[in-house]
């Protein structure tokens, strides 16, 4: 079984939104079974909160239920129990090897960073936090480009 957890500051707006995403890419792919997946936050901020409305709304536009999604805090122990972690940009990866002590075994990476470049040496592009940008079609079409990179890597891309 493959085991992704999806981090993000507050785990409400663009982590669960990977998560759901995912879990909707493998269902439709018939391959739901080999996966495990899930969402986090590196905060303490909105912990138990649903997710962000507007993100909500977004999922269901999508034909994605989101429903009983409450925000939970990533711990040391998931490092040990997800074979990939993936922060939505620089931040989140600063707080989750600052949560897990370090990435010995480099299951840690940026969402993004699944999505080969555009060009050779281009910088690691970061998934824009709708919380600030208000843009969560941007955020959307960032979650869904990395989401089916991801599926494409680890050979489901069909």
């Amino acid at each position: 079984m493959i085991k992704v957890l999806f981090v993000c500051h507050g785990n409400i707006c663009r982590s669960p939104m990977a998560e759901f995403v995912m879990k909707d890419l493998v269902e439709k792919r018939h391959c739901a079974q080999a996966f495990e997946i899930a969402s986090a936050a590196t905060s303490t901020e909105e912990l138990g909160n649903p997710i962000y409305p507007p993100a909500r709304r977004l999922l269901l536009q999508h034909g994605i239920d989101p429903a009983g999604k409450r925000a939970r805090r990533m711990t040391r122990a998931d490092y040990d129990e997800y074979d990939y972690i993936i922060g939505m940009d620089e931040a989140n990866i600063r707080n989750i090897l600052r949560i897990t002590g370090g990435d010995p075994e480099g299951k840690v990476s940026l969402l993004l960073d699944h999505v080969p470049a555009a060009k050779p040496g281009m910088p690691r592009r970061s998934v824009a936090d709708p919380w600030y940008t208000r843009d969560f079609q941007a955020t959307w079409e960032d979650v869904n480009e990395g989401c089916l990179a991801l599926l494409k890597e680890l050979g489901y891309d069909k």
